[in-house]
């Protein structure tokens, strides 16, 4: 497919304005954090100033990625690079009960709420959780589980090779923070909602962070949702690190609804130990500009992993899937599904990389990667890779993408159904393969009025 390093119909600077461009940018991040730890440093432990001050040193040093790099080919940040300017407000402005309403979800044991990467206490539903189960604000955990934080903040999600993540740790103030002790099982899912409002004259930034630890032998349902309240631009910089303890079992959801305005990018790092069992499920059905990496490190014998992953993308969007499963040690398995539904101009990428080192024999992974083109004008990139340096393994890995199968239309079609009843049922069947793997019935609702009214309805 042909790549178009930048938006359609936007004139292209010369090299050295673009570059000159791209380093006032990151000079403005610098200056913004300079009043930003001034008026923070003091009310953080040592530990994480010291950490934030490496990480926007490092952020000075990487710059905005271009598309020269291989990471980044199909995917040009120069509107991110050129045109967030501000932190986000922390006022909750816009966030009415109607909005609030449509971005909940039923049955959930805690909802907590945060508007532009700040904790809202008022908005939040935080009281029936189990003994011992922590569902709150990051900066509050700082101080009531101190050690625990240190432990885990900043040691999974490395900053040193990735700029947004150096950004994120940077600006590292508040966020979510989910805690499951040893033995303890959550009935109902927990949820944790990122509400961004945006402001009228200028594109505003804020970097969530969520810390997700669990406990050996425990087992919950987490969803992490992201969205906007209203059709301004701005940017969602988060990055989510999850502990997996010993034989704890984790349902993660990751739903991203932003405005088709803005631009996301989210980063999970999850590190999983001995015997856990671990499930991932990015659903994108938003945003103008979104990149989402996934890096699962499996650092025990007998894991399994799953990441799964569904997106929709229509106009002149892009969404760009990152992930990576590393197999450090033996007799793991690991599956990884994801599908993509893409119309208009819109543009998806999808690379995912397996690796098994040396010591990971036994390992079983599996990889499938799938788009489905309603337009003659939309495309896709993928690249799936493979680094196996064991011998005793099994690893497969396939891509398919296509438009719609005229001969399944067509038998529809002469059992009675209408263009857009069969068109319709072709894209639930090829998208129903990633939602019925969600167990959580609500999100699997929404998912199906998704796909009702996300997508336009000569292509329903």
């Amino acid at each position: 497919m042909a790549h178009v390093a930048e938006e359609s119909g936007r004139r292209t600077p010369a090299p050295n304005a673009r570059a000159g461009e791209r380093g006032r940018s990151v000079a403005r991040y610098v200056a913004e954090f300079e009043r930003f730890d001034r008026s923070t440093a003091s009310h953080q432990p040592a530990w994480l100033a010291e950490a934030r001050r490496a990480a926007i040193s490092r952020f000075g040093e990487l710059g905005f990625p271009t598309t020269q790099q291989e990471s980044w080919r199909f995917t040009s940040v120069t509107s991110i690079a050129e045109h967030t300017t501000v932190m986000s407000s922390d006022g909750q402005a816009g966030i009415t009960t109607d909005v609030l309403q449509r971005l909940m979800l039923d049955g959930t044991s805690a909802l907590a709420v945060f508007v532009n990467g700040r904790f809202a206490p008022n908005l939040s539903v935080l009281s029936s959780l189990p003994k011992g189960v922590v569902v709150s604000s990051l900066k509050t955990a700082l101080e009531s589980h101190a050690g625990l934080i240190e432990a885990h903040l900043t040691q999974a999600a490395d900053h040193t090779n990735q700029a947004f993540v150096a950004l994120n740790t940077a600006f590292l103030e508040d966020g979510g923070f989910i805690f499951i002790p040893d033995d303890t099982v959550v009935s109902g899912p927990l949820h944790v909602l990122f509400i961004s409002t945006g402001q009228p004259d200028a594109t505003a930034v804020s970097h969530p962070r969520v810390l997700i630890v669990t406990g050996e032998h425990s087992q919950a349902q987490i969803i992490e949702s992201y969205a906007g309240a209203n059709e301004r631009p701005y940017f969602t910089n988060g990055v989510t690190e999850v502990v997996a303890g010993p034989n704890a079992v984790i349902d993660h959801y990751k739903l991203q609804r932003e405005s088709s305005k803005a631009f996301h990018l989210g980063s999970m790092y999850l590190t999983a130990q001995r015997g856990s069992t671990f499930s991932s499920h990015s659903l994108t059905l938003g945003g103008s500009r979104v990149r989402n990496d996934e890096l699962a490190v499996l650092r025990g014998e007998g894991i399994d992993c799953t990441l799964n992953g569904l997106y929709l993308a229509g106009g002149a969007a892009l969404v760009d899937n990152h992930t990576t499963i590393d197999h450090a040690m033996p007799h793991c398995g690991s599956h990884e599904v994801y599908k993509g539904i893409l119309w208009g101009r819109a543009r998806a990428v999808f690379n995912g990389k397996i690796i098994v080192r040396p010591d990971a024999q036994k390992t079983d992974a599996k990889q499938t990667n799938k788009a489905l083109l309603l337009s003659d004008d939309a495309q896709v990139n993928t690249k799936p890779e493979l680094e196996i340096f064991a011998n005793d393994v099994k690893c497969t890995h396939g891509a398919a993408i296509g438009q719609l199968d005229e001969d399944a239309l067509f038998y529809l079609r002469s059992r009675g159904l209408g263009h857009a009843e069969a068109r319709a049922m072709l894209i639930h069947a090829f998208a129903g393969d990633i939602i019925n793997r969600v167990k959580v019935a609500a999100l699997q609702a929404q998912l199906e009025t998704a796909l009702l009214t996300v997508l336009p309805q000569e292509t329903a």
